[in-house]
């Protein structure tokens, strides 16, 4: 069995300076890269002329205390290297050594703490350190407290003390006590700071100069202020519940004497403090009494261990939480002094603040709150397609994960397989196949086919993952033995399956080691119990949750139209009622539904109604339980814009709490008789799996790109010098233009959406004024246009255009609309050759796994056949002899020839191609005079002389 990496290995290594830099201030640096020309002379005796060299680059590294300023570098990671180089400089730390011994860090450290009690250090209070606030509050407070610094306070608040004991003790990452014994060792052994074990405070052996203490002192010159401060008390023992707590603190005072007093001990000094908890930036921190009776004997931290064990009083949810070992009751608050500020800093902390950060430690809480659907979303089973997946990525859940719970970041290792055959991706009808010996072949029209069916590419992924302790001790990994077309895919699907697993234990904790590893089993992964449960030892005690009190799955009611339904996850049963006329289009396998959602906590006969979430616009996947299974299964049985409400039971109370914008209300109505949730939604619409999705997954290159590609050919091929795009959206062909070499001098875009305009002349612009500062310009282009309009007006500026293209745009359109265009643009807009695509009505077959209900006329009208449009915006979609019949009718009409082609699939193999192609060529080369109209607006142009630009 494999044991992971040696702990040794894993940390004695050589950082940059960059590292050590971060490893000592977090977040709370900032580099500044800035672009330096570099000027050059031409070599004439007494004639400099500057010329435009080479870019250098040089950065300005802010730290909290001070900044420094590189030299200049070609490259910016050099000029980075070199400012925390620097500034390390500047701090007295060597970067180019390793890691410090054991000595190295005890000598250091007695070093940072004579520092800190310095004239130096405390006459630079005005530069913002979060020790500098505790410093000037203690020389406020009165009696024999006056000038005391709990030892836990300058454990928590200077970070490179709290780095030298890592360095000492790498267990001092879990348990607060052994920082604090390390630092009272120190300060025996540093002569100019004084110890009070009774007290568990440092303070400076000679006091400061009077001048000092007197402009300290001094600086509160206004009456005091009282703060009032919303806290949350988390008991030690889990049969008490956890309450909100009011702190009164003054401008004036020591806050962590309020926080003293509030934990029932004699002074601050008792009370030890946590890591920061929740985001980077947050200050939310627990504080919490040291034991009772703490053999502290600075001269073995070993004792801080025992400590612990010795009360007794473990407050396992503050643990879990803070990933450290807390023990009594504690308080969660966010107040503090901080590096960006000398003002005391706080914030309110809530019951749905704690909650929240309680659910972000499980998988499916973590994906909840990337949707801010707590009550709605849960993890998903299958991860399908990009496109379909909302909320955050599995990948970034899992490292996620990893940082919450304090283990190293998971390694993700994908392997190429060039002959193993592909997968179907679950719960979605975007399939991909190859043949059984993973063979294939190529139907020469850019679709891989064995035996008639659509296949991926020969080169396919897997992705193993390994997760790792913060000792680098190896707890699982997964090795999938599925495959798949796309090596992002591949990774993460695996990462899902870790999540899912994980997601399984935290759910039910208590299952037998049998049970853990036989559904380990199921997904490929395999886990080593002695450090895994190291890990996880507290989700147990944390984890094993009670329902709410109430009545449980809704009010009985006696009406024919309400409907009861299987609770899937646990076979209960809940009422339903739908409301409006059936639209006929419902939800499938696969499909996206949008829906608005509200979800109560109600009391029996609604005398009170809580709303605990709401959305006015949820998208999720049907079939990979994206959502609660009673939501799910109530929108199946809807159709596009019926409405539905429903009951159902409570879920577990932290849920709950975690969802309530008022707590309190929330708490009282938990415990009223007879509570249940109320969802209310309406399915607002739904999409079927859009074609691009499709193409990806069945088309290599796919479809998209193939039709571009035939439209650029026919540009090449007709030397023409303008073009424009009708129904360009977010300008995908006239990039790719960019791209190519063509003979056009000016490409136009119009299109009716003003949001896909905007995207366009942003890539556009971007793009051409890169091109033309290029010393051989890749395209000819001079001038480009994109304007807002209706392909259905006619506008006498684009008149008489080289080339039209319109693809994949007329099905978008009512189908008279469709039609006003093809005659409007060959007898108005009259341009010399015209390229339109649309979609394959027939070729739907292939795409949807599914069959035409009349084979023998597949021409008939499309109410009569069963397979459904590509999109779910798509108006009409034509079949070949329908879209033949359009064409050349048009074409006969205004003069203009017309053959047709397509691409994905082969013109002389049923169903034909995937997508199908008209190039219309004008008859008569002459042109008429038309009259002036100019019913389009300009968004945006460019051209090269001016590179002028107009948005609107």
């Amino acid at each position: 069995m494999e044991m992971g990496r040696s702990p040794a290995v894993a940390v004695k290594k050589s950082l940059t300076p960059k590292a050590i830099i971060y490893q000592r201030f977090g977040g709370k640096v900032c580099y500044e890269v800035e672009e330096v020309q570099e000027s050059t002379e031409n070599g004439c005796p007494g004639l400099a002329i500057p010329q435009k060299g080479p870019s250098l680059y040089r950065c300005c590294l802010q730290l909290p205390e001070f900044s420094v300023v590189s030299g200049t570098f070609k490259k910016k990671k050099d000029a980075e290297q070199s400012a925390a180089k620097m500034a390390l400089e500047k701090l007295g730390v060597h970067p180019t050594t390793d890691i410090p011994t054991v000595q190295e860090a005890w000598d250091d450290l007695v070093a940072r703490l004579s520092y800190l009690f310095s004239n130096g250090f405390i006459s630079s209070l005005h530069t913002p350190h979060p020790l500098s606030g505790h410093l000037r509050a203690a020389l406020r407070r009165e009696g024999h407290l006056n000038a005391l610094i709990p030892v836990s306070v300058i454990a928590v608040y200077d970070t490179r003390l709290n780095t030298l004991c890592k360095y000492i003790n790498p267990e001092v990452e879990s348990n607060p006590l052994l920082v604090m014994s390390l630092i009272l060792r120190a300060a025996r052994l540093c002569v100019s700071v004084c110890t009070s074990e009774e007290q568990l405070s440092i303070k400076r052996q000679h006091p400061y100069p009077s001048e000092i203490i007197d402009s300290i002192v001094n600086q509160q010159s206004c009456l005091p202020e009282s703060i009032l401060i919303e806290a949350i008390c988390i008991p030690y023992s889990v049969e008490k519940t956890i309450e909100p707590l009011a702190l009164t603190v003054f401008s004036n005072g020591y806050y962590m004497d309020v926080i003293a007093r509030e934990l029932g001990v004699t002074d601050a000094s008792k009370v030890l403090i946590s890591r920061t908890i929740g985001k980077a930036a947050s200050e939310m921190r627990l504080y919490f009494p040291a034991p009772m009776v703490y053999p502290m004997d600075p001269s073995s931290e070993l004792h801080a261990k025992e400590a612990v064990q010795f009360e007794g009083s473990l407050n396992a949810r503050a643990s879990y939480i803070s990933g450290q070992v807390i023990y009594g009751d504690a308080i969660l608050a966010s107040i503090g002094y901080t590096w960006k500020s000398t003002d005391l800093f706080h914030e309110d902390v809530s019951l749905r603040t704690y909650y929240r950060s309680f659910i972000s430690k499980i998988p499916s809480g973590l994906y909840k709150m990337s949707r801010e659907a707590i009550l709605a979303a849960d993890l998903p089973i299958a991860f399908t397609m990009r496109t379909n997946w909302r909320g955050s990525f599995p990948k970034e859940l899992l490292y996620t994960f990893c940082r919450q719970h304090r283990l190293s970041e998971p390694v993700f290792s994908p392997i190429s397989n060039p002959l193993e055959s592909l997968v179907e991706l679950p719960g979605s009808c975007n399939m991909l196949k190859v043949t059984e010996s993973g063979k294939e072949e190529s139907d020469g029209g850019g679709i891989a086919v064995a035996d008639g069916v659509p296949v991926g590419s020969k080169q396919n992924f897997r992705c193993e993952v390994k997760v790792f302790s913060k000792f680098q001790e190896l707890i699982l990994q997964c090795s999938p033995k599925e495959s798949f077309k796309k090596q992002s895919d591949a990774i993460q699907n695996a990462a899902l399956k870790v999540l899912s697993w994980l997601n399984t234990y935290f759910k039910e904790p208590d299952m037998s080691l049998d049970e853990l590893t036989s559904s380990g089993d199921v997904l490929d992964i395999q886990f080593y119990p002695r450090y895994f449960f190291k890990e996880f030892e507290l989700c147990p005690s944390v984890h094993n949750v009670r329902q709410s009190i109430g009545t449980q799955g809704g009010r009985p009611s006696h009406s024919n139209s309400m409907n009861q339904i299987d609770d899937m996850a646990g076979g209960s049963m809940c009422l339903m009622k739908i409301e409006g006329p059936d639209s006929g289009l419902s939800p499938s396998h696969g499909c996206l539904a949008c829906i608005c959602y509200t979800i109560s906590l109600v009391t029996e006969e609604e005398v009170m109604k809580e709303i605990l979430e709401s959305s006015e616009e949820f998208e999720f996947e049907i079939g990979t339980g994206a959502v609660i299974p009673h939501l799910e299964g109530v929108v199946t049985q809807m159709s596009v814009g019926q409405s539905a409400f429903f009951y159902m039971k409570l879920p577990p109370e932290e849920l709950l709490l975690a969802a309530a914008g008022e707590s309190a209300r929330t708490l009282s109505l938990l415990s009223s008789k007879g509570c249940s949730l109320e969802c209310c939604i309406t399915l607002l619409r739904v999409m079927e799996p859009l074609e691009d999705r499709m193409e990806q997954a069945l088309f290599s290159p796919p479809l998209s790109k193939q039709r571009v590609e035939h439209a650029l050919q026919h540009i090449k091929e007709s030397c023409a010098t303008s073009l424009v795009d009708f129904g360009c959206g977010s300008g995908s062909l006239l990039d790719s233009l960019l791209n190519n070499p063509t003979s056009l001098e000016t490409i136009v875009g119009v299109d009716i959406s003003q949001k896909s305009l905007s995207r366009a002349a942003k890539i556009l612009h971007s793009k051409l004024n890169t091109i033309a500062d290029a010393v051989m310009p890749s395209t000819g282009i001079k001038s480009t246009m994109l304007y807002e309009g209706s392909i259905t007006d006619f506008d006498s500026r684009l008149y008489g255009f080289d080339i039209g293209t319109c693809l994949e745009v007329i099905e978008h359109m009512e189908e008279d609309q469709a039609c006003l265009f093809g005659d409007l643009v060959l007898s108005s807009f009259c341009p010399r050759i015209l390229i339109v695509s649309t979609p394959n009505y027939e070729y739907n077959v292939i795409l949807q796994r599914s069959t035409l209900q009349n084979q023998e006329d597949p021409d008939e009208e499309i109410q009569s056949q069963s397979c459904k449009f590509r999109n779910h915006d798509h108006k009409f979609e034509w079949t070949r002899k329908q879209f033949n019949s359009w064409a050349t009718d048009v074409a006969t009409r205004h003069n203009y020839s017309v053959e047709f082609s397509g691409v994905g699939g082969v013109a002389d193999v049923e169903p034909g191609f995937a997508s199908q192609i008209a190039v219309f060529r004008r008859g008569d080369e002459s042109l008429k005079n038309v009259n002036l109209a100019h019913c389009y607006q300009v968004i945006w142009e460019w051209n090269s002389s001016t590179r002028s630009r107009s948005a609107f």
